[in-house]
């Protein structure tokens, strides 16, 4: 178990975007779907910005990225206008892996959702990340959706 009190969580500058581009392709889906291109992820990094409710948070430890994801707060009229917070990009470097870092990173969501008037943290996940789906499952989350996807 990491000792929770050297991971620092904080919104992503660009000068961290290569690095969370280095967390995103690490693993068996990441290597088939990111690319080497920094502009791209760049130009995303600016629109998430700009949009104001679309944040990218890393943690670091003595300086280096180890975790991130991205959290986006979410008005609806639905569940009688429950404001939501979906997560996305969900990814701790392998070597930091099994030490508390995922559980310390969702305590970091569920705060700042709380903070910014949510009451529902969603994610959705890859039907293949069984491991993921576990680690979902103990923190409290339940699957009570069928996501799906079209490539435009």
């Amino acid at each position: 178990m990491t000792d929770q009190t050297t991971v620092a969580f904080r919104p992503a500058d660009r000068e961290d975007v290569p690095a969370v581009i280095a967390l995103l392709a690490d693993d068996l889906l990441g290597q088939a779907r990111e690319t080497e291109d920094p502009a791209v992820y760049l130009a995303a990094f600016n629109a998430m910005r700009a949009e104001g409710n679309n944040h990218l948070i890393i943690g670091t430890e003595a300086g280096r990225v180890v975790c991130c994801y991205q959290i986006t707060f979410i008005s609806g009229l639905s569940l009688t206008a429950t404001r939501r917070a979906q997560i996305e990009a969900v990814r701790v470097a392998a070597d930091r892996r099994g030490r508390g870092l995922g559980e310390a990173m969702f305590r970091d969501a569920e705060a700042r959702a709380l903070a910014a008037g949510c009451g529902l943290l969603q994610l959705t996940t890859n039907k293949t990340r069984g491991d993921a789906h576990r680690f979902y499952d103990r923190l409290g989350f339940t699957p009570s959706h069928i996501g799906y996807k079209k490539n435009l």
